[in-house]
């Protein structure tokens, strides 16, 4: 984040310590900082105002748990970025939430410049400027940068915001095989302390939004111990 760039942040979490953590930290640097302790008050408020980003943590008290909480935020087509917060003793939950349309995780304890980064990562996406062809078409998909937009043969698809950066990468450069560490580039701009299932999980996403037979896909193609790409042909 620049340090002219104003955030507001809803953050998810039952520890009351942690949430009075990342409050001080980030209202100190005129952020706006909403904190709540349970999943439910996390759907009111996000359905309801909006926010940069969200910081959400897996294991949530009474009510819904986080996973259902990023589940039912993406149902209501709700796209604003959010990072999930996992123990390390349940790490695998965060690939549940990258399954419910999480964009990023970070495994507690974890440290403020780290989160800092991620936070930083997500709203790169968020407001980059569109680069030279503002429009990409391969295959059945055309993707709109400016407007950040991706239809399938004229059929608009919601996308998240890691789906949105990894199709983007794919077509913008169709047939080129990419590596699993070149998508953590593209999607998170590192693949420091990245799950190499991540990206498979927003490969599977994308299969099940894009391809008509996503468990026989004819565009978005792995590449057996090389990565992924994207075949723009029928």
């Amino acid at each position: 984040m620049s340090t002219t760039e104003k955030l507001s942040l809803l953050v998810v979490d039952d520890e009351a310590s942690l949430r009075d953590l990342i409050s001080r930290a980030f209202t100190s640097e005129g952020h706006r900082v909403l904190a709540v302790p349970d999943g439910r008050s996390a759907i009111d408020r996000a359905s309801t105002e909006a926010f940069d980003c969200v910081l959400l943590d897996v294991a949530l008290g009474d009510g819904p748990d986080g996973i259902e909480v990023c589940r039912e935020l993406r149902e209501r087509r709700n796209v604003v970025p959010i990072i999930m917060l996992t123990a390390r003793s349940s790490e695998a939950d965060a690939v549940l939430g990258l399954e419910a349309g999480a964009d990023d995780y970070v495994v507690k304890p974890f440290g403020l410049a780290e989160l800092r980064s991620r936070i930083r990562a997500v709203r790169r996406r968020a407001g980059a400027r569109p680069p030279d062809a503002e429009v990409l078409v391969a295959g059945p998909y055309t993707l709109d940068r400016a407007r950040r937009e991706l239809t399938v043969e004229g059929r608009p698809v919601a996308l998240t915001f890691s789906e949105f950066q990894l199709i983007e990468a794919l077509m913008a450069q169709p047939e080129r095989v990419f590596s699993r560490e070149e998508l953590f580039v593209a999607i998170w701009g590192d693949s420091a302390y990245r799950d190499p299932r991540g990206i498979d999980v927003h490969v599977r996403h994308l299969r099940e939004k894009l391809e008509r037979n996503p468990a026989e896909p004819v565009h978005l193609l792995t590449v057996r111990g090389s990565g992924y790409r994207l075949h723009a042909g029928e």
